[in-house]
């Protein structure tokens, strides 16, 4: 009974997990008297739940690191660096980049000290930069500014005792560190001069991109959710928690209506309809509780994903013959006296709630899994639709046996198949868990399942599940296989042949159809080879200038050093022979880095939403454009143009499917040639 209480918590608290909230760091500047003339920046963040930003102190080639920058200084000179205090941040090993990172959650305290030298000229003008990321995208690094005079120094600030003359510098006082690009991306080549309008290629395009059918992959991605619920219905119907209920069930709406059919088969359709509310509710109960922004990001939580896996664990070894996970017998008993105590449709309806009950042990896991996969459509509907499906899988047999009793003669009788059906599912359950366990492993940087393990794990799963359904092995609960059945035959032919198809992946080989379930190609200790794209514009107006000349549409790619994502992508996606294909032979690559940080020639001076934003780095400009032109901020960000800078297909983001990406590429081909 322990056992079985402790699994209904782990059940109830993946359902009221915490999640997290869209990112945002939010700012506050002051100054603080540290005596002998000498006083300190203090810069409070405040970093919303789910997302990191990164430490003042980072290796060199790694992300982009907080960081302070001076405009002008005149009264004070700067002392020491910008570094943390209070708070020590969370130093992990980050796979991506190969070196200890450290990053701060929820909250975080910079300063940077100054001698004062001058109280009446005393003014300081500057910015303070931090990149922050969650598990799918990062934001840019953007300035926040600050601005102090000598009217905001504390009462009690004195002139340092060596003070010399006043300090007046532009842009410098603290070095700003230039990162070079990616050592990997090939140098762009100049083109040959081209006249291009630059206004026009920086005309907000943001209309053109909706027009493309943000509503239409929306509904797509609809219409898939309420599938996938269809058939994991349909799944559940043949386990052996549901399946008995069938023929009982139906057998009590004709027996109790033996005079009047019409009223068993309107019983059914109401018992149909019952489950169908009951399952929808509790999909829009999930989207209710959480919001859509919140369960956009649960997926990616590395403290879900390891309750996740753990209960999928759980459910494996119980399908498995382990054990048998029941939901506490009194809220069974609960319902049927509800169902004895109520008439008419109350009473069916509470049928409905019983056998919701009785068949956890089987659905609770697909129930949850598809309530995942719901959660990362970021919609409202995402949960409800989803469970629509699988509601509707599991009426229909209980409404047409109803109609058609003679049916329930031709149904198969229960028997040891239906625990093979249940020993499968507990296969296949095991492997999804690995998925779960993968995001939290990224998430924290442990690099215990890296992808050659997660291979050689689900090699093995599906292998052993192919010797399995040819009678090899036995499970508790299997009785003696006297032949294999041609059912069982297939199933294990696709199962071993899925299990070989796996191993080439040891050895890099993309393995595109589930390249989006497996950990990325980066953390896989040996591949066969490596590829890089050819040619990469680093600047947009050149590259775009480049793509006039060659009459070629222009792939342009926002990113970052420090964004995971970016990388993930790059060793993935980008480097799949049919997308390298495609983008060295009809595209002009334009990458712009977001967090670059070598400085403008000149501090550009931009009206953006009613104020002035100074765009002091290279890194500025794009984020700039990003947001300015594409109404987009996070990255990586991916957008085909023509030669007028407008675009010609939908805005692709981080996704690791290869498939999708080539669909990408392929429709705005098309749509440019016509």
């Amino acid at each position: 009974m322990n056992l079985k209480r402790t699994i209904t918590s782990l059940f109830l608290l993946f359902l009221l997990t915490q999640v997290f909230s869209q990112n945002v760091i939010n700012w506050k500047f002051s100054l603080q008297d540290k005596g002998n003339g000498e006083i300190e920046i203090v810069a409070d963040a405040i970093i919303q739940q789910g997302w990191h930003m990164y430490d003042s102190k980072i290796p060199d080639n790694g992300p982009y690191p907080t960081s302070l920058n001076f405009d002008e200084i005149k009264g004070a000179e700067a002392v020491g660096d910008f570094h943390a205090v209070g708070k020590e941040a969370t130093v992990k090993y980050d796979p991506v980049f190969q070196m200890n990172i450290g990053t701060f959650d929820n909250s975080a305290k910079f300063v940077q000290r100054l001698k004062v030298t001058d109280k009446a000229n005393f003014s300081i003008t500057g910015d303070v930069r931090a990149q922050a990321c969650d598990d799918k995208s990062c934001t840019p690094p953007l300035p926040n500014e600050f601005s102090f005079k000598s009217t905001d120094l504390p009462k009690t600030v004195t002139v340092a005792a060596s003070a010399g003359e006043a300090a007046t510098t532009e842009t410098g006082v603290i070095p700003v560190e230039i990162v070079s690009l990616d050592s990997s991306t090939t140098p762009a080549p100049v083109a040959a001069p081209v006249e291009v309008d630059k206004e026009l290629l920086w005309t907000p395009v943001t209309e053109e991109l909706n027009s493309f059918g943000s509503q239409h992959d929306s509904g797509s991605s609809l219409w898939s959710i309420f599938l996938k619920g269809l058939l994991w219905g349909f799944a559940a119907l043949i386990t052996p928690c549901v399946w008995p209920m069938i023929p009982i069930t139906v057998s009590f709406f004709l027996n109790r209506n033996k005079k009047v059919r019409k009223k068993a088969v309107a019983d059914a359709a109401v018992y149909g309809v019952s489950i169908i509310v009951i399952y929808v509710a509790l999909g829009l109960l999930i989207t209710a509780i959480f919001g859509a922004s919140a369960l956009n990001n649960l997926a990616t939580s590395a403290v879900f994903n390891l309750i996740f896996f753990a209960l999928l664990l759980v459910f494996a070894m119980s399908f498995l013959g382990a054990f048998e996970l029941v939901l506490p017998s009194s809220w069974t008993n609960k319902m049927d006296s509800k169902v004895d105590s109520s008439s008419g449709l109350i009473s069916l309806f509470f049928m409905a709630f019983t056998l919701a009950l009785v068949s956890f042990s089987c659905t609770g896991p697909i129930i949850g899994w598809l309530l995942v996969e719901a959660a990362t459509q970021g919609s409202y509907l995402a949960p409800a639709i989803g469970m629509l499906g699988f509601a509707i899988a599991l009426a229909i047999p209980f409404t047409l046996f109803a109609v058609f009793p003679s049916w329930l003669k031709t149904l198969p009788k229960s028997g040891s198949w239906l625990n093979s059906v249940k020993v499968v599912l507990g296969f296949i359950v095991l492997a999804v868990s690995l998925k779960f366990l993968s995001v939290a492993d990224l998430s924290n940087g442990w690099g215990i399942l890296n992808r050659d393990i997660f291979l050689i794990l689900w090699i093995v799963i599906f292998g052993i599940l192919g010797f399995y359904l040819l009678g090899k092995l036995k499970f508790h609960g299997d009785s003696d296989v006297p032949h294999v059945t041609i059912p069982r035959l297939f199933l294990s032919i696709f199962s071993l042949a899925f299990a070989m198809y796996l191993i080439p992946g040891l050895w890099g080989a993309p393995l595109k159809p589930i390249s989006s379930i497996l950990p990325p190609l980066s953390t896989q200790d040996f591949k066969l080879n490596e590829v890089t794209l050819n040619t990469v514009y680093d600047d947009y107006e050149t590259g775009m200038a480049a793509a006039i000349q060659s009459g070629k549409p222009a792939l342009v790619a926002f990113g970052g050093h420090g964004c995971v994502n970016c990388h993930k992508m790059d060793a993935t996606v980008l480097v799949d022979e049919k997308v390298k294909g495609l983008i060295d032979g009809e595209f002009i690559y334009i990458t712009l880095m977001t967090d670059e940080r070598t400085r403008l020639p000149e501090i550009m001076e931009v009206d953006e939403n009613g104020r002035t934003t100074k765009l002091k780095t290279i890194g500025d400009k794009w984020s700039y454009l990003q947001r300015h032109k594409f109404g987009a901020q996070s990255q990586p960000y991916y957008v085909i143009l023509d030669h007028s800078g407008k675009p010609v297909a939908p805005s692709h983001a981080f996704d690791e499917n290869i498939t999708n990406y080539v669909n990408f590429l392929e429709t705005g081909l098309r749509n440019f040639k016509k």
